[in-house]
């Protein structure tokens, strides 16, 4: 009886503990660096190098070469010139190995060359942004057939601005947004930035 009594105290301990709320606009934006890859090729991406050069649109999103990441991550490929037109950078952040985004970082159909995606294996940065992350479960595939072996992140997107400051922050599931909705926003709260 006193063990049992014990473990249920632990447990409600555990329980009480309180998780990271998602960074709301105001907050400063906790620095961080990755392994990333750009079109095929590791790099080491630094969120305060970033943003030397102008606003930064962090997105966490659950997998690559999974339906609405792939189709995000498209979406992104294919604004990106407007990105850069309004000074803004963009960085895709997930569990993914590696290996597994320098492969969906070159894909023609994803990421396409165009921009960066970062490993973030143990879910470290997600958990500094507040990001609601989801364990992946037995005999989960991608698009090609693939086993994914690593957890999910709950789509949300953050800008950031040239000062290191949260601009604007939404989520899937908070806000109801399609993935190439994620991409329409934060292009739009870029090139409204761009002129003020």
């Amino acid at each position: 009886m006193k063990k049992d009594f014990v473990i249920g105290l632990a447990i409600s301990a555990v329980l009480c503990i309180p998780a990271f709320a998602a960074l709301k606009p105001g907050d400063r934006a906790p620095e961080f660096s990755a392994p990333a890859s750009l079109a095929g090729k590791q790099f080491h991406f630094s969120l305060r190098e970033a943003l030397k050069k102008g606003p930064v649109v962090v997105y966490f999103y659950p997998s690559a070469f999974t339906g609405g990441c792939d189709l995000e991550a498209h979406t992104f490929a294919q604004d990106k010139d407007q990105f850069t037109a309004a000074g803004a950078s963009i960085i895709g952040v997930s569990e993914d190995s590696i290996a597994r985004l320098n492969q969906f970082s070159a894909d023609p159909k994803y990421c396409a060359g165009r921009f960066p995606v970062a490993s973030d294996p143990h879910g470290k940065i997600a958990a500094l942004y507040g990001v609601t992350a989801m364990p992946g479960g037995p005999g989960l595939k991608d698009v090609r057939g693939d086993a994914i072996d690593h957890g999910f992140f709950e789509r949300t997107t953050f800008v950031i601005g040239k000062d290191g400051k949260i601009v604007e922050e939404f989520s899937s599931k908070a806000d109801h947004l399609t993935p190439p909705e994620h991409v329409k926003r934060a292009l739009a709260i870029v090139q409204e930035l761009e002129q003020e």
